[in-house]
């Protein structure tokens, strides 16, 4: 029996001479698909060759590129190919892949990095040979599935040094791939590995910047990356040149707001969510975080101001009710000098009162409400607290006094 290989060299010599005599391309065609569809590629490949030889153009709707390339992928990778028949294969799937995109430039990414891996899988090829065509294939078409992109970022990552951008390069593919698929694990971990830790990272993206600093898809890559190392820090710069480029865009002020609050640079992060908010006066999330802010700075009153927007803004979410509810204990305790007066109790009572709104909202934050009501059942009037203030059940009681003026509320016996 002949060798495959011996087959290849006498069959791509008869597509040459074919070519030069006179030939039906229609029943050349004919043959090679009926061969193909019956999965008899041996006898399919001589006609196959004979029409992608001469002028294919006719047949490209009926994806002859496409069927020789299933044809010399089958036989490569067949388990009675030896080693000298996969290397006129690889050879010859080459030669097929620059005539398909001599014929179908609209799909020329494709063919490319086909290309490429075949020049990297099958041909072991030196990896900056390899690395042109995928770079090439994913210019034509941004839109290759990322296996290939892996590959590329592979390549880049195992033949990074000083001398070349090959780190940089993966870290940018890599991090776009995380935008794209944020919910595969895998491109995080190609980031991580990257580098020795994170540090190198953020490092290396301040320095992609800095070689380019009106990039802004570099200052967002940046960015990211800071804010993964939690260095929140180094947020601020790329993110204030990013809205200063594109004032509109949500995110990069929601992330600067967010880079305020954990570097404790407080009051700029209020005037950050007074933008979100300016910006999105609907979104009840900002309300609430100006709020927490507030909160923390004991601003209590401006903080409760915040959280009833945000229950204008959405009346079933049981959050800022929760919210709230912390700020009556919080006053509370601020309040507290020494003795433990009757109106603390009132103020924890209040407390009390609003966890159960929250709870019975039946929200996500219900069972914490729940043991808040729990905790507090200590500090909130007794029985004999009401009788000793000659209360009786339902009388009001004004919060107000000592520090709780800001309160401005009431709670009702309840005997």
């Amino acid at each position: 029996m002949k060798s495959l290989k011996v087959v290849f060299l006498f069959v791509f010599a008869f597509s040459f001479y074919v070519k030069a005599q006179e030939v039906n391309l229609t029943e050349q065609f004919s043959l090679f698909y009926e061969y193909h569809k019956n999965k008899d590629y041996k006898s399919a490949l001589p006609y196959g060759w004979t029409v992608v030889n001469n002028n294919p153009t006719d047949f490209i709707r009926f994806k002859v590129f496409r069927k020789m390339e299933e044809i010399l992928w089958y036989m490569h990778d067949s388990v009675a190919t030896s080693d000298d028949e996969k290397l006129a294969i690889t050879d010859t799937t080459l030669y097929l892949y620059d005539k398909a995109i001599e014929f179908e430039a609209d799909k020329k990414g494709y063919y490319l990095v086909r290309k490429a891996f075949v020049l990297e899988m099958w041909k072991g090829a030196p990896a900056d040979e390899v690395i042109s065509v995928y770079e090439e294939a994913f210019a034509s078409d941004p839109d290759i599935i990322s296996f290939y992109k892996d590959r590329l970022g592979i390549l880049y990552s195992q033949n990074a040094s000083d001398g070349n951008d090959y780190k940089l390069k993966a870290l940018e593919l890599y991090s776009k791939l995380s935008e794209q698929e944020p919910d595969n694990a895998t491109w995080i971990a190609r980031i991580e590995a990257l580098a020795e830790d994170m540090d190198e990272l953020v490092d290396i993206t301040k320095k992609a910047w800095d070689l380019d600093p009106q990039n802004p898809e570099k200052a967002w890559k940046y960015a990211q990356t800071a804010m993964r190392a939690d260095r929140y820090d180094l947020v601020d710069v790329p993110l204030l040149f990013l809205i200063e480029k594109n004032p509109s865009v949500i995110n990069y002020h929601r992330e600067l707001a967010k880079a305020y609050d954990k570097t404790e640079q407080l009051d700029k992060a209020i005037d950050s969510y007074k933008k979100l908010i300016e910006l999105q006066p609907d979104n009840r999330d900002n309300y609430v975080n100006i709020a927490i802010i507030y909160q923390k700075l004991d601003q209590l009153s401006v903080a409760r101001s915040y959280l009833v927007k945000a229950q204008n803004v959405d009346p079933s979410w049981d959050y800022p009710i929760y919210i709230e509810a912390q700020l009556y204990e919080q006053s509370a305790r601020n309040c507290i000098r020494g003795q433990f007066e009757f109106i603390d109790k009132c103020v924890y009572k209040l407390a009390v009162d609003t966890y159960a709104k929250a709870r019975a909202k039946g929200g996500l934050f219900a069972d914490r409400a729940g043991s808040r009501i729990s905790q507090l059942s200590n500090s909130i009037p007794s029985k004999e607290d009401y009788f000793f203030q000659q209360l009786s059940n339902g009388d009001e009681i004004k919060i107000q006094g000592k520090c709780y003026d800001w309160i401005g509320k009431s709670i009702t016996v309840q005997l």
